[in-house]
């Protein structure tokens, strides 16, 4: 059943740090909330109060144009104060430890804090020392929980269900936070995940998160119901990983003639931001049958309303609550 903004669901996390940990029904629990979150905001009036006199801080040490934005969004139209910081404007760049900055934050009395960061662990590391919540906006090469949860409920509201689906998340995988959080997420529902990519791009041992591992699209999209595609990270690389982005795209660059082989209906992802003519054709990109792109774009800021109006209910509960999810 969908849920509807304002239901009285109580969350049973302080934070969220990452999919891994969150049971099926958890999972499910987001999703409807964000998918009655995703009519208010085609609604011409997008605003409510709900989160009027709380405050969310958003602290952002990597660039970023999707997620902090769709984070600010969510914020103001659930009614909260909302204040961007980035690395750049903040005292770490004159030398202040990332504890010091957690220990000032949590002297303003915060309600959430969304936090990006370079090196994995390190939102974990703001979680211990702040009393707000905490949200990971994406750490290193560890995860990022929400461009899961939206990338998940585009699939629902597309596809129907994700139990039995067949995704293939295709490309740059050694360091993609956004295939984690799928792998863990997709595995929870049902879904069936392979990972597709040349042995340079895949992490070792990654057959222990429960997927499939192919080096070839052909293989890799057979009867696929969702094809996601991830770009190269080159700014995450050091060393030579492909021989050129031509010939990685031959391989694996995403185009009609290696889609068809998936399913008739399959249905085509990209978390952003993309590198045409690298992993993806721009016709297929530009596709709006087979592609979802603009549509988790706009289902993102749906999510991160329901992943705030969740973690700041009955902030005097905490207690009960876990912490390091």
């Amino acid at each position: 059943m969908t849920g509807s903004p304002h239901s009285t669901t109580v969350f049973p996390h302080r934070h969220l740090l990452g999919i891994e940990g969150l049971t099926a029904g958890e999972i499910t629990t987001i999703l409807d909330l964000a998918d009655g979150y995703v009519e208010q905001n085609r609604q011409p009036s997008k605003k409510s109060s709900l989160l009027d006199g709380r405050t969310i801080v958003n602290l952002f040490f990597e660039n970023s144009t999707r997620t902090r934005t769709s984070f600010e969004l969510a914020g103001k139209r659930l009614g909260a104060d909302v204040i961007n910081m980035s690395s750049d404007g903040s005292s770490v760049k004159k030398g202040e430890t990332l504890i010091d900055t957690a220990m000032t934050l949590n002297a303003m009395h915060l309600d959430a804090l969304v936090v990006r960061h370079a090196d994995s662990g390190a939102v974990k590391l703001l979680a211990d020392k702040v009393n707000c919540s905490v949200i990971n906006a994406g750490d290193g090469h560890h995860e990022h929980p929400t461009q899961g949860l939206l990338d998940a409920l585009a699939i629902r509201r597309r596809l129907g269900s994700l139990d039995g689906l067949i995704v293939a998340i295709c490309g740059d995988i050694l360091h993609s936070r956004v295939a984690r959080s799928n792998i863990h997420l997709l595995n929870a529902m049902g879904a069936r995940v392979r990972v597709v990519a040349p042995p340079t791009l895949i992490p070792s041992q990654i057959d222990r998160l429960g997927v499939e591992i192919h080096h070839s699209m052909a293989t890799g999209l057979k009867d696929a119901d969702v094809v996601m595609m991830l770009r190269l990270q080159t700014e995450r690389m050091s060393g030579q990983y492909v021989p050129s982005t031509r010939e990685y795209f031959y391989f694996y660059g995403l185009d009609y003639e290696k889609l068809a082989v998936a399913k008739p209906h399959a249905v085509v992802m990209h978390p952003g931001p993309m590198n045409r003519g690298v992993e993806i054709d721009s016709e297929v990109a530009d596709d709006l049958k087979r592609s979802m792109i603009l549509d988790q774009v706009e289902l993102g800021v749906a999510v991160r309303m329901a992943v705030l109006d969740l973690l700041t209910r009955d902030p005097n509960s905490n207690e009960g609550r876990g912490t390091d999810v």
